[in-house]
Parts: structure tokens; C-alpha cells; sequence
């Protein structure tokens, strides 16, 4: 038997198991939805929804292909596939579209490691050796994230599966490159970057990480060539002293008094002894350090822009490898930038020259892979012109790509959720600089420019097609490619149409693009989501997609970042399968270099997870991230929501259990059939709790959805429909009975619909079996999935507002019944007698529920409550006593007792309100809490001095 006829076997068999094991069907169900083509694109289920047969498409954000799933994974990944299997049941062509990122710093760092540990370096190897590495590493450990993406349930159309090397992708890539080169957008230039010594590259913003720490203020006397009076020299404060010896200038406010006279005079650089003009300019501080600056436009960004503005000279004074160079002073070339620092501060001390020194706290920019200190560094670089109106044949003639980016979010072409992210989306593009996109590395897309021997670049698509132009020039010599490879961002900005074939003109590109939602992190708007909408609009005339999705951060339960150097990270793989202690505390200890770092985070699990991670599976997990996910907030992940979660799991699968064996073996199809007020409300409910969740989706918010899900089923449908259900089929005649074993089944069958997209295992395994009996599969045939049903559509028609008002009566009395049960500390095992008061038609319908849920053995209807001292409550249709002999004096013991207790809470709460150093300090929310305390506390004060005044 194979394996695919084993698991239909499997499905047919309408047992149901008596727990819930997660780790027991997951598996078995991916397998299922794979092999049988649940996720594949061009296929949609048949269903009256307005979304019916339109293309629904959502793309990976490319994980890195060296990493491994994260908490931020996880979140992505159930919003993502929420939405996807939302609109695959609601008869759309899904196209989840599933890839990786080669991620070329982070990788080329992973296999450099490697070889370092084997005392070999690439350079050891030579380029085409180690990108042979590189590739095997990729093989191995590349497609870990995507198993693990599998874990979560997502239904990706895994045959469309990327990496943004494979042969498609780096066609797209390389006729992007060669077409921005010829309209002009693409440029090489000596230009400043952030450069990182230790990889040897230029490294883009978002890798480099503004750390604040302590370090100091040197004050430099900077003497005048031509003395002004008694002013001999100026002083310069700097936090760098080793890069003045690239200066070309310092700087004052052109509305500086003390300085005013200066301006066009020069000073001598110490050390150096060139002389440097004193130039104006209002990028100077007039309140920081001396109000003069020195200038050093090959060293520091802002100073670059002051030396394009005054036609300064750019003099570098670091090697790559940060070491002062030869357009130094001799005693200092060689030496590392902050050897040189030491000695010029002396050097400077000797001569009389340094003023003071100051403790000062700084921002450090540092690598965030390698924590070395970033330089701002004069290289040759390309770089895309992020400003320059495209020319004549493009999309968008006139217009530069960064207009069309944000023309298409201002026009509402592009939305964003939640809208505020649009803000920030317009501050970065209002004040964006040409975009460096070479790096230094040798995995990635290399350049596709060669140079002649003379200097001419030649981009071509191709070896053969630079030849053709090198030769068309005049070019005779043998021509060498540019060993620069791309920047990682550059191929993802193209995935949205890369993915989808282009640069042909493919079916799919027709049919799937744009796409119809992007969701990410906010820490990429600037990276990702920006150049993607460039790309898009400036290469197919497109948007990439019609919405982005924001969220925010998965913080620990303290609301820290999660990092392995804080030992605070959580696998989600081992939330879903559970983990002992030990190899817990392995895991989050393993290759940390601190032993002291080690010790502690060793402690701090111990202390937090002393016997480890429960398995919880794919399910709560999914839930307890949908609940999180409240618009654009960060969110403090507590594992006691998980907990929760993995109960509501217990619960849906004990009250389907409870179902099925009500409903098993009864005819259900023929006979006449009668809805009591209670089936009529359930129905009602669900029909509005259904239109709830299709407003969740509408508007993204899938902390609404979770809510709306765990609250229908577990408050309304098993906490009260399954216990009323449980009176009519002991009390009802058969159609009585019939009807709510239907409405039972049909209820339940619909909560499985609706909960699917968010969690899928469990609806799926439930509803193979459910359905069968409520009518909606034959068993007889294999293959149908709960995947590939048609989601449950809003029937106003079936919302019943008499039958729910009088449940709504119902439930109170239920309620007030526990409360008196409550305040006389009844056992829920006895049964006690009940007055009561009210229409007594309406109170004979409740009669056969309040003696179940009420645990009630006598209902007496009477004109007026008796005065026997027993527990009394009013509510909006009737009156209540219990029918209960009553110990008067204890129970007036006990209620003067608790007179007193309310009497002091009072008194305390009365004392802080009217305390005005409390009222003026404590935050608004703390005042509230306290007027809600005193007015409950004053509420039941009077109900208990009533009680007792009935007693006496």
C-alpha cells in the first residue's frame, strides 16, 4: 500500500483520537496538502464570494538563505498564510510564492569562518575555489529555513520556489543593471561609503549599527597664520583626532561673532603644517564644543557635503584596512587608525597643541556582523542616480525613479498598513541620496562591466557583448570584469517581477503581478519596500504590490529585543515540538565567546525555563502570533499565550469528541426538523461571528480574527451552546432533538471553515471527520481537503435578534443563579432549590436550562420573594432567591465581616482620591483604576448590607 493510499485510509477512518496531539497530524497533513496540490496557483475553489476567481498573490520577504526561522519569521509567516488560505476558500487564484536570499555579506562571513578555522582564507583558495564553497554550504543548510517554514503550516506553491541567484533571478538582475547603465541611472563614481576594514566592503546603512559609548572630546589648537590681535590660534574640538590629517579647512557660522573677522583667513594644520582656509558655513553648531569645526571631506559624510558645497580638496589619509597611508606624515603611515591616534594625541601634547580633554558620550558606528568600527571611505563605487529624471523611452520619462515612488503611495496606489508607516516611508525618499550598490565581496551578483587596459568600461549582458562594444570602439586589448558583486538589496527590489519571469513578458507576469500584499518589519521600509516600488514602476510600469502590511517587533516578556549575545531568542521550531533543559541551554550557549556571557545566559534559562519548553504545536503558535498582532505595535511574546492557545486547541477537540458522539448513528437528512429559540441564536451568532472575521481580514487586523475565533468557540459555542445542547437532547421530542444535533454539527462544521486560515492542522484533521457528518464529504471520495473549501459567507437572513435577546435573559439568570451559589459557597455538586419572580411563560421556557447550568432540583414561581434571609438578585426580567436554610447568626458574622472589609477598601480608595499629591502624580490610568475600584467596592457594600438587613 503506498504511502498516499495509507493516508486516505487513514482520513476515512472517522475515529476520533482521544487527545490532542499536534506532533500526531502535522506531519501527515502538510504531507497531504503537497502531494495532493492544495497550494498550487491556477485553480480556485467554487464559492458565491465576491473574491471568486480573482488572482490573490503574496511574495516571501527572502529569508537569508544562511539563516534559520525566527520569532519574526513565525509572525510573518501566519499573517502571510492567513491571508493566503483566507482568500484560496474564498475562491481566489492563490500564488504564495516562496524563496531565499543569498545574502551576501552574511553568507561570505559564514564559509570565511569556516576556512578560518581550517587556518585557510578565500584569498588562500582564489575566487572560483571558494564560490564552490560557498554553494556547497548553500545546498546544505539552504533549504533549513523552508522545512521549518513547512513546520508553520504555510501554503506555499512550492514549485515557483527562488533563490535570488538561480538562473532566472540573475538573468533579471543583470539586464536591470545593463539597462539602468545605458538610460544613464547607473554610474561609477569615487563617492563616500560606509566601509567596514574587516569584510573589505562598502556596507549599506541597515548594516551598520549607531552604538552609543564613552569617549572623548579633544580640544586642538589649530595656530592662525596670520595672528588676529591677541587670538593667536583657533581650537577645534574633535572625537577623532586621527583624521585630521586629512583636513582641508575648518569651519564657523557665517553669523558667529567671535569669528566673523576670520573668515578667508587660513590656519596651519599641526602635525602637517598645511594651511587650511576658515571658511562660513551654517551646518556649524554655535552651542557645541568651540563653535569650530575642522573639515575632512574624505572622512566624514556631513564634511563631504560641506567640501561639494565650497570645491574642498579630498585628501584620504586611511588604507582599506584602516591604517594611515602615505598622504600622511612618514612617522605615521603604517600604523592602525587608532595607534595613530595615541601618538598624535601625544605628539600634539608635546608640541603644546591639545588644549584639553573631555569625557564625551558618542554615537560609534560599528558593523553589525563584525562590531568593528565603520569608516566613512573614498572608493570607487556604483551607484544608482536615485534623483535623475529617466529619459525618453522609459515608463516614466522626465521623472526620476524616486518621484514615481512616491507619487504611487501619495495617490493611494499603494497603501499602507497601518497608514502612519507611510510617513516615514516619505521622510527617507524626500531626503535620499544616490544608492551605493557595489560591494567588495566575492558571493553575489558580480558586476557585469569590463574594463580596458586604458580605463574604459564596457556593460554588457555578457562576455561576448562587452568584447562586441570594446571592439566597436576601438578597444583591441583583452578587457577584465569588474570583481565587485551587487548589493544584496539590488536583486531583491526585483523579486516582485523577476519572480514572475520578467524580464520576459510571461503568463504568470501577465496574470500575477502586481501583487496584493507585501508583509514585512518596519526596519526594511527604507531597504526593501522603497526600492522595490522604484524598480517596479521604473522597469514594467507597475506597482509591485497594492498594500503593505507593517508589524512590528517580537520582543522577549520583559520587552527586550531578542538576540543570542541577551540569550533571550526563541526557536520557534521548538515551541511547536517542545525542548528539555539541556540541550536548551546548549543551544542558546553554543558558539558564544564570552565565557562569562555563557555563564550568564546558562543561569538566566535555568531560572526561566527549568524544565524546559513544553511542545505546544504549529497551532497555538500560529494563534498566539495572530493574537499579537495588533497594527504596526511591538509585541512582548509570554509563552503562558501559547499556553492558553494550545487549551483552546484541548477544547475544540473534546467538544468536537462530545459532538460526534451525539450526533454519530442519528438520521439527520430526513425527517421534520424543529430549531428551539437556542439553536435559532446559535445560528444567529455564528452568522455574526462569521461577518466579524471577514471584517478582520478586510481590514488586517488579525488580533480581531484570533479574538473573534477563541470567543465564539470557546465562550458561546462549548461553554454555553454544547451545555444547552446537552438539556435538548435530553428533554426535546425528536425533531427537537434532531434540530439541534443538525445545528451542533453545522455549527462546529463552520467553526473549522472559519478558524482554517489560522489554525490549519487541527480544523483540517476535525473537519475529516465532522464533515462526513454533517453531509459536506462523502467518504468515498479521496482527496477533498478542508484547504480547498469555500470559506462561510455572511447570511443576514439567519441573524434572529428575538432568539438572541432571549438567551441574552437566559444567561443572566444562569449567571445570577452561579453568583448566589457563589456568595453562600455552595458545592457545585449540590442541588438547591430556586424562587422566582417574573412572567412566567418566559421563566417555564428557561425552567429545563436553569436546572442543569443552575444545578437547580426545584423551581418555585411565586408573586413575591419570601423574607427567609437566603440570597437575593434582581436582574432586568425576573427576581431570584435561593431556596436554602439559612444559619443566621453565622452568616451575619459573615457579613458583617465582609462590611467591614469593603468598609476599609473604601476608606483606601477614598483616601487616595483625595490625596492631591496622588491625583496630581499618578498617571491617568491609575486614577480610573482607582474611582472603578471605589465604585465597585460602594456597589457591593450596599448588596451585602442589604443581605444582611434581610437577614436580620
Amino acid at each position: 500500500m503506498t504511502n498516499t493510499t495509507q493516508d486516505n485510509a487513514s482520513q476515512d477512518n472517522n475515529q476520533l483520537a482521544k487527545n490532542f496531539d499536534p506532533q500526531a497530524i502535522e506531519g501527515h497533513w502538510y504531507q497531504q496538502w503537497e502531494s495532493l496540490g492544495a497550494f498550487s496557483a491556477g485553480q480556485h475553489v467554487q464559492t458565491d464570494s465576491p473574491l471568486s476567481g480573482k488572482p490573490y498573490i503574496i511574495q516571501f520577504p527572502p529569508p537569508n538563505v544562511t539563516g534559520t526561522l525566527h520569532m519574526g519569521h513565525a509572525f510573518n509567516q501566519t499573517i502571510m498564510d492567513g491571508l493566503i488560505r483566507y482568500h484560496r476558500m474564498n475562491g481566489c487564484d492563490t500564488v504564495f510564492v516562496p524563496g531565499a536570499d543569498h545574502a551576501g555579506i552574511a553568507t561570505q562571513i559564514v564559509v570565511e569562518r569556516q576556512l578560518d578555522a581550517q587556518n585557510i582564507s578565500r584569498h588562500d583558495l582564489g575566487r572560483e575555489k571558494f564560490l564552490e564553497k560557498v554553494w556547497e554550504w548553500k545546498e546544505l543548510s539552504g533549504g533549513t529555513i523552508h522545512s521549518q517554514v513547512r513546520r508553520l503550516g504555510s501554503s506555499a506553491d512550492w514549485s515557483r520556489e527562488y533563490f535570488t541567484m538561480d538562473e532566472q533571478m540573475s538573468a533579471g538582475v543583470i539586464e536591470t543593471f545593463v539597462r539602468l547603465y545605458e538610460q544613464g541611472l547607473i554610474y561609477r563614481g569615487k563617492r563616500l561609503v560606509n566601509w567596514d576594514p574587516v569584510l573589505g566592503t562598502a556596507v549599506s546603512d541597515l548594516e551598520v549599527e549607531s552604538i552609543e559609548e564613552d569617549g572623548s572630546l579633544w580640544h586642538i589648537r589649530y595656530p592662525l597664520v596670520e595672528p588676529s590681535g591677541e587670538l593667536t590660534h583657533l581650537i577645534v574640538a574633535t572625537t577623532r583626532p586621527e583624521t585630521m590629517l586629512g583636513d582641508v579647512a575648518v569651519m564657523v557660522h557665517p553669523e558667529d561673532e567671535r569669528y566673523k573677522h576670520l573668515i578667508g583667513k587660513k590656519v596651519k594644520l599641526p602635525l602637517v603644517n598645511r594651511e587650511l582656509p576658515i571658511i562660513a558655513d551654517d551646518y556649524v553648531d554655535l552651542e557645541f564644543g568651540t563653535g569650530v569645526v575642522k573639515v575632512t571631506p574624505a572622512h566624514d559624510f556631513n564634511d563631504y557635503a560641506v567640501g561639494q558645497r565650497h570645491g574642498l580638496e579630498l585628501i584620504s589619509i586611511l588604507s582599506l584596512d584602516a591604517k594611515i597611508n602615505d598622504n600622511a606624515p612618514e612617522e605615521y603611515r603604517g600604523l592602525d587608525r587608532f595607534e595613530a591616534r595615541k601618538k598624535i594625541v601625544a605628539d600634539l601634547e608635546a608640541l603644546g597643541l591639545l588644549e584639553k580633554v573631555e569625557p564625551h558620550k558618542l554615537k560609534v558606528p560599528r558593523g553589525d556582523r563584525t562590531k568593528t568600527v565603520i569608516e566613512p571611505m573614498l572608493t570607487d563605487q556604483w551607484f544608482v542616480a536615485m534623483t535623475k529624471p529617466a529619459p525618453e523611452g522609459t515608463y516614466n520619462p522626465g521623472k526620476s525613479i524616486t518621484e514615481m515612488a512616491l507619487e504611487v503611495v501619495r495617490n493611494g496606489s499603494v497603501s499602507f498598513y497601518p497608514e502612519n508607516w507611510a510617513n516615514t516611508y516619505y521622510q527617507w525618499l524626500e531626503n535620499i541620496q544616490d544608492w551605493c550598490i557595489s560591494r567588495q565581496l566575492w558571493w553575489g551578483h558580480q558586476i557585469p562591466a569590463w574594463f580596458s587596459e586604458d580605463g574604459q568600461i564596457f556593460v554588457a549582458r555578457n562576455e561576448a557583448q562587452a568584447y562586441e562594444k570594446a571592439r566597436a570602439a576601438g578597444v583591441t586589448g583583452d578587457l577584465r570584469r569588474d570583481e565587485d558583486v551587487l548589493d544584496t538589496w539590488f536583486s531583491s527590489a526585483l523579486v516582485p517581477f523577476t519572480t514572475m519571469g520578467w524580464p520576459e513578458v510571461t503568463p504568470d507576469y501577465q496574470r500575477y503581478m502586481p501583487s496584493n500584499v507585501l508583509v514585512t518589519g518596519f526596519d526594511i521600509i527604507f531597504f526593501w519596500v522603497a526600492r522595490m516600488i522604484m524598480m517596479s514602476m521604473h522597469l514594467t510600469g507597475q506597482i509591485p504590490f497594492k498594500v503593505v502590511y507593517v508589524h512590528g517587533l517580537i520582543l522577549d516578556a520583559n520587552g527586550q529585543k531578542m538576540s543570542k549575545s541577551k540569550g533571550n531568542t526563541l526557536d520557534p521550531v521548538d515551541l511547536i515540538d517542545g525542548i528539555a533543559l539541556e540541550p536548551l541551554v546548549e543551544k542558546r550557549t553554543k558558539g558564544l565567546m564570552n565565557p562569562k556571557q555563557a555563564s550568564k545566559i546558562e543561569k538566566d534559562t535555568r531560572k526561566e525555563f527549568p524544565n524546559g519548553i513544553s511542545s505546544y504545536g504549529a497551532d497555538a503558535l500560529r494563534f498566539t502570533m495572530a493574537a499579537y498582532a495588533t497594527l504596526g505595535r511591538n509585541m512582548n511574546f509570554d509563552l503562558k499565550r501559547c499556553e492558553g492557545y494550545r487549551n483552546f486547541c484541548n477544547k475544540l477537540w473534546n467538544a468536537t469528541r462530545f459532538v460526534m458522539m451525539n450526533v454519530e448513528g442519528h438520521d439527520l437528512k430526513t425527517g421534520e426538523v424543529e430549531l428551539s429559540f437556542v439553536d435559532q441564536w446559535m445560528i444567529s451568532q455564528y452568522e455574526r461571528f462569521v461577518a466579524e472575521v471577514h471584517k478582520g481580514f478586510a481590514e488586517y487586523r488579525f488580533d480581531m480574527i484570533a479574538n473573534a475565533i477563541y470567543r465564539f468557540a470557546w465562550d458561546e459555542y462549548c461553554d454555553w451552546y454544547v451545555e444547552l445542547a446537552k438539556v435538548q437532547l435530553q428533554t426535546g421530542n425528536e425533531a427537537q432533538q434532531r434540530g439541534t444535533r443538525r445545528t451542533l454539527i453545522n455549527i462546529l462544521e463552520g467553526i473549522l471553515r472559519v478558524a482554517h486560515p489560522i489554525i490549519p492542522f487541527i480544523t483540517e484533521e476535525l473537519w475529516q471527520k465532522v464533515s462526513v457528518l454533517a453531509g459536506k464529504r462523502d467518504p468515498q471520495v479521496h482527496g477533498v481537503l478542508l484547504s480547498n473549501q469555500a470559506y462561510p459567507l455572511f447570511n443576514e437572513k439567519l441573524v434572529n435578534e428575538a432568539a438572541e435577546n432571549k438567551v441574552a435573559q437566559l444567561k443572566l439568570t444562569v449567571e445570577a443563579i452561579r453568583a448566589l451559589r457563589g456568595e453562600m459557597n455552595i458545592s457545585p455538586a449540590e442541588k438547591v432549590g430556586i424562587y422566582m419572580v417574573g412572567d412566567k411563560a418566559l421563566l417555564e421556557q428557561q425552567k429545563p436550562y436553569l436546572m442543569a447550568l443552575g444545578k437547580i432540583n426545584e423551581v418555585q414561581f411565586v408573586d413575591k420573594l419570601p423574607e427567609i434571609g437566603a440570597p437575593s438578585q434582581i436582574i432586568d426580567h425576573c427576581e431570584l432567591m435561593l431556596n436554602v436554610k439559612i444559619d443566621v447568626a453565622a452568616e451575619t458574622v459573615r457579613l458583617t465581616k465582609e462590611i467591614k472589609r469593603l468598609e476599609g477598601e473604601i476608606a483606601k480608595a477614598s483616601g487616595k482620591l483625595n490625596n492631591e499629591n496622588f491625583v496630581q502624580r499618578a498617571p491617568t490610568a491609575v486614577i480610573e483604576q482607582e474611582k472603578q475600584r471605589l465604585a465597585d467596592f460602594t456597589t457591593l457594600l450596599e448588596k451585602v448590607q442589604d443581605q444582611l438587613s434581610k437577614l436580620k
